[in-house]
């Protein structure tokens, strides 16, 4: 009899450890897919006729599909870390894209959304690209225990990509180890001298299976030369063609294991950044070279986890999300044949530019989300960005962030979540300097700068003078109105001024 009442208290216990304080129904669970480079254009429900991508075109079936969503950067650390923590990352030192060796650059016991989530009792996990840095001030102990990483900042679980496919070191990291390390081959990183015990791209191009455009000469890792030196660790070395699979693996059982109780994945691909190696099912698939057929793995990648979900019945309570850290990139450090073998296809979709980008091409990006019957299926063109997760799942969970955590992040859930319409007032835009959008007028910093970013050949952005676009009736910000709406100019000049002096958004 005991022992049936203690059993009784302790379900009754886990049932509100795991419901929001406002209504005492059971928390969903939460899975954040995290592309990399996916363009606007570069899957069918936006548009895209020359690539078919029916996983996610299912899933915007079922869900919310956003037409006016916003990264904060259109490079990938500080997209990554704005969506983490809730802060613009140009507000801080350092958050630039990162090397392969760097220490971390969210210190650890920061407020982030795991910590956020696991406070409110998820499960949580992380698995994929990380590109946040690991490891002290000194760097990460590649051979020993990894500390300040994502086990630091909230997470239960990771399985990641220590920065990027085209940055050493070329291993996985499961929790605080190389995976698969052999203590008797130690690894050895530099992205500041050269390592010579490996051969390199620039002295042996003989040796390689894709070659060069630009960079990427360094340390020869599976035929493909990358950024930076490495020495070691060959039976820990990944192998390109297998990544998507590996990853994805991890993250199907990740949610089969936490099932039972809510849980927050974070799954952040490698698809469809350089180098693109697809596995042998997609080769060749597309008709658009390699970065078409990534963009079909990265679709896969998406069905998995829709499956498994389904197979679990968890789909009805699981918001499921899909959307990219920053825009697309077609020639992007190697020759994979990405801009010959487009064939019409507009990786932007009407937006000018992409990756590196002021213009929208770099941070509207593909947001869709679904819920079960929760969120009615259909289009919403509500101004939303990635910056305000961290807020909404607080709020979701019945959770008040404190006035430290999340300065930037706002709670738009119902936004999210289609209850209504109208979104954020204004949201702001970074790549180099700062651009903001409000009540359908985006207003561009003038300054100094390429027009286009190296060989990549995408429209930066940079000007000289002041640049004013109305988003409603010049999506592709082809027409310049700033010289005859002077007022204008100078009121979101001083607004934008204001968001970067007061030093935070949310008060």
């Amino acid at each position: 009899m005991k022992n049936s009442f203690i059993t009784i208290l302790l379900a009754t216990a886990f049932q509100w450890s795991c419901t929001p304080f406002w209504n005492k129904e059971p928390l969903p669970n939460i899975v954040l897919i995290y592309a990399d480079d996916l363009g606007y254009g570069d899957v069918s429900c936006y548009g895209a006729t020359r690539i078919t991508t029916p996983n996610i075109d299912r899933l915007a079936g079922q869900g919310l599909r956003f037409t006016n969503a916003h990264c904060t950067s259109s490079t990938c650390t500080p997209s990554r870390y704005s969506l983490l923590t809730g802060e613009y990352a140009w507000r801080r030192s350092g958050t630039g894209v990162l090397t392969g060796d760097a220490p971390a650059i969210i210190i650890p016991g920061r407020t982030t959304i795991a910590s956020v989530l696991k406070n409110a009792g998820y499960t949580t996990g992380v698995v994929g690209k990380w590109h946040l840095g690991l490891g002290p001030s000194t760097g990460a102990d590649w051979n020993g225990d990894i500390t300040s990483g994502p086990l630091d900042i909230g997470f239960d679980y990771n399985f990641i990509i220590p920065a990027t496919g085209d940055r050493v070191p070329c291993v996985f990291v499961e929790n605080r180890k190389v995976v698969n390390l052999d203590p008797a081959d130690p690894i050895k990183v530099s992205f500041s001298e050269p390592i010579l015990t490996e051969p390199t791209g620039k002295d042996h191009p003989e040796l390689l299976k894709i070659h060069p455009s630009h960079g990427h000469d360094m340390t020869i890792i599976n035929g493909i030369s990358r950024i930076g030196y490495m020495s070691g660790g060959k039976s820990a070395l990944w192998v390109d063609e297998n990544i998507a699979e590996v990853i994805t693996a991890k993250a199907v059982k990740f949610i089969e294991n936490h099932r039972k109780r809510p849980f927050f994945l974070y799954f952040s691909t490698h698809d469809i950044h350089v180098p693109r190696v697809p596995a042998r099912q997609f080769a060749g698939k597309s008709r658009m070279g390699p970065r078409g057929d990534v963009i079909l793995e990265f679709d896969w990648s998406v069905g998995q986890i829709m499956n498994t979900l389904d197979s679990l019945n968890l789909s009805d309570n699981t918001i499921l999300i899909v959307t990219s850290d920053n825009g697309p990139v077609v020639d992007d450090g190697y020759q994979d044949q990405a801009v010959e073998l487009l064939n019409g296809h507009t990786p932007s979709g009407p937006l000018r530019g992409g990756k590196y980008s002021l213009f929208d091409g770099g941070t509207r990006v593909v947001f869709i989300v679904r819920w079960g019957d929760r969120i009615t299926p259909g289009v919403s063109s509500a101004l939303v960005s990635q910056v305000d997760f961290m807020s909404s799942f607080a709020g979701l969970t019945g959770q008040k962030l404190k006035a430290d955590e999340g300065p930037d992040s706002f709670n738009q859930m119902d936004a999210i979540l289609g209850r209504t319409g109208k979104g954020r007032d204004w949201v702001v835009e970074h790549a180099g300097r700062l651009s903001v959008i409000k009540n359908d007028w985006k207003f561009i910093e003038p300054g100094p700068g390429t027009k286009l970013q190296g060989n990549t050949n995408t429209e930066t952005g940079n000007a000289e003078i002041p640049q004013l676009y109305n988003m409603n009736s010049d999506i592709g910000e082809k027409f310049n109105v700033a010289h005859h709406n002077p007022d204008l100019v100078n009121e979101l000049a001083s607004f934008l001024k204001k968001i970067r002096d007061d030093g935070r958004t949310r008060f």
